[in-house]
């Protein structure tokens, strides 16, 4: 493992022992930063299940979007520096709650030390691994996971350069998403279900991707480019993913500097994108536009974050 950081497609080639790159995760490369582990109730029903999602919510990003909603972690790096050993105790611990699955929430920048700890507790865990993200990722890095993760469940967030550039700081977004989905999918290729009973409001997922997408204001045209594009996809059929969309658009205080984001979709945009969507026959799941409330945020609160133990 080089101390040069090249994990996304951002490739900032710097020794993150000494300096931080676009992600601004920096320090001891056993450590992670950490804000929040715990069951999680509000992911797709097909990981949440009954029982939750054993959810890990890192620190710091390589997008930082404007409109995010987790900013307070992913901007500000809320959380507690943790090691990869003590995260590998926190993954059996979630399993021990009766997680569904282990979530990876913005994980890209820690991929080797949360690799160390799934080394050192994977064999013991009978729950698959999840890795939550935002689709801006390196081929290269996807394929170190190939074998350790079970559910990919990357963002589709813009098919747009202009938007991608405005909004998350990359022109290349679209290019750089669209060949980490095919290393995604080329490394879980079929949808496997709990008891193979193919009822995802029901059963739990135990492998597969699922793709999610968030309808933004004054960009419904862009999600209807990107459910143009995955009804084209080569490598994709409506039968081997899951298509998520969701409505929970919420303005945030980042929102002021961009007018045309400051307020939430209309039931226009919504159902302009949603009649694409069942048009098509997307298999997966619609969001209710209810769901855009602040309360689905969760508190970054350290839960779960503990110390080293002993």
């Amino acid at each position: 493992m080089s101390n040069l950081c090249n994990l996304c497609p951002r490739q900032c080639n710097i020794d993150r022992e000494i300096s931080a790159g676009f992600c601004r995760a920096c320090g001891n490369l056993d450590n992670v930063i950490a804000a929040r582990a715990a069951l999680h109730f509000w992911e797709e029903p097909c990981i949440s299940g009954e029982s939750g999602s054993g959810t890990v919510f890192f620190a710091n990003c390589n997008l930082r979007c404007v409109f995010c909603q987790n900013a307070e972690i992913s901007a500000n790096g809320k959380g507690k520096e943790i090691s990869y050993k003590r995260l590998a105790d926190i993954f059996l611990e979630l399993e021990d709650q009766g997680a569904e699955n282990i979530n990876l929430v913005t994980p890209t920048h820690y991929s080797y030390q949360i690799l160390k700890a799934l080394d050192m507790v994977k064999h013991k865990l009978d729950i698959p691994i999840v890795m939550n993200c935002g689709g801006y990722e390196s081929v290269d890095t996807i394929k170190l996971f190939n074998g350790y993760i079970d559910i990919y469940l990357p963002d589709l967030k813009y098919k747009s350069s202009e938007l991608s550039s405005k909004y998350s700081s990359c022109s290349d977004y679209f290019e750089k998403a669209c060949k980490a989905l095919e290393e995604m999918h080329r490394q879980v290729p079929k949808l496997v279900w709990d008891r193979g009973i193919q009822d995802c409001d029901i059963k739990i997922l135990k492998k597969g991707l699922i793709i999610r997408h968030l309808v933004l204001p004054n960009c419904y045209h862009d999600s209807l480019d990107i459910l143009d594009w995955l009804n084209d996809c080569r490598f994709l059929t409506k039968y081997n993913f899951l298509l998520s969309l969701m409505s929970q658009f919420t303005p945030t205080e980042a929102c002021k500097d961009f007018p045309e984001l400051n307020r939430r979709i209309t039931t226009f945009e919504y159902e302009k994108v949603v009649s694409r969507a069942r048009q098509y026959g997307f298999r997966g799941y619609i969001q209710e536009r209810s769901s855009a409330q602040e309360e689905y945020i969760p508190p970054f609160d350290l839960t779960g974050v503990t110390p080293e133990q002993g």
